[in-house]
């Protein structure tokens, strides 16, 4: 059985019907098929991943609506461009805490399947950068590593001779290294032919799923779940590049001598 005989119509989902289906679905929440924007329209098909794409539907409703048409409609092309994107552009500083600016961009460099913008969009929907969250399976951190990645993947990458998952740097370095793993995974599983679809979807996939889950679908696996990790990060470019309005405030970061239990 080939990887577009297993994936059928989830996995076989190219980038673009992921993408689609999950504004169509943001937009569903809103009561219209029709988002009208300063006088620009953007018309979009329903569809089914049942995931709400807020982030990207408010920027284009606050930042676009108040221009001139031809600034809303630009507006709104770069926010579905983003969306579209490989998250490799350039980070807007604004968008996370300062303290962690420079980070970000390291880890976003950690390989050329990723970018900064990759990075960021997997912290807000982890932990919505707090560093001090405590997640299910032990995951504690801004990035919720599960603790067996994070041992795996953790180093002290700020020099403060200790390795915590609690310590910002450490825990973003270890989840950089761990989607460019995971990114050489998905590029070997491409090449041999054991599944289709957009690289950095794969790779999301498998960060939130495993890389089993996408071996087995050929692809996506056709699970809200699955699909879901996907739309939510993506819904987060268009900000982490700059689309996103004035910057947010953010949770306080954990003490210098904070450990991870």
């Amino acid at each position: 059985m080939t990887a577009s005989d297993k994936g059928g119509t989830g996995s076989g989902k190219s980038h673009a019907a992921i993408v689609g289906a999950a504004i169509a679905a943001g937009l569903s929440c809103l009561g219209s098929p029709v988002l009208a924007v300063g006088g620009a329209a953007v018309v979009l098909v329903f569809g089914g991943l049942g995931v709400l794409l807020a982030p990207l539907i408010l920027l284009i409703l606050l930042f676009g609506g108040g221009g001139s048409g031809l600034d809303a409609g630009q507006t709104a092309d770069d926010s579905l461009a983003a969306v579209q994107g490989d998250g490799k552009g350039d980070l807007d500083r604004s968008q996370v805490p300062a303290a962690l600016a420079d980070t970000v961009e390291d880890a976003g460099s950690t390989c050329s399947a990723i970018g900064p913008i990759v990075i960021a969009a997997q912290i807000e929907v982890a932990s919505g950068w707090d560093p001090a969250k405590v997640g299910p399976g032990g995951r504690v951190g801004i990035s919720q590593l599960p603790p067996d990645v994070f041992t795996r993947y953790g180093e002290d990458t700020d020099d403060n001779d200790e390795t915590s998952a609690l310590d910002e740097e450490d825990s973003i370095m270890a989840q950089a290294r761990y989607v460019c793993a995971l990114a050489g995974e998905v590029r070997t599983l491409l090449d041999n032919g054991q599944a289709i679809g957009d690289p950095l979807d794969l790779t999301l996939v498998a960060y939130d799923q495993g890389i089993d889950a996408v071996r087995e679908a050929g692809g996506i696996p056709s699970t809200n779940e699955a699909q879901s990790y996907v739309v939510q990060v993506r819904a987060l470019f268009g900000k982490y590049q700059g689309l996103g309005g004035p910057p947010p405030s953010f949770p306080p970061t954990a003490s210098p001598s904070a450990t991870d239990d």
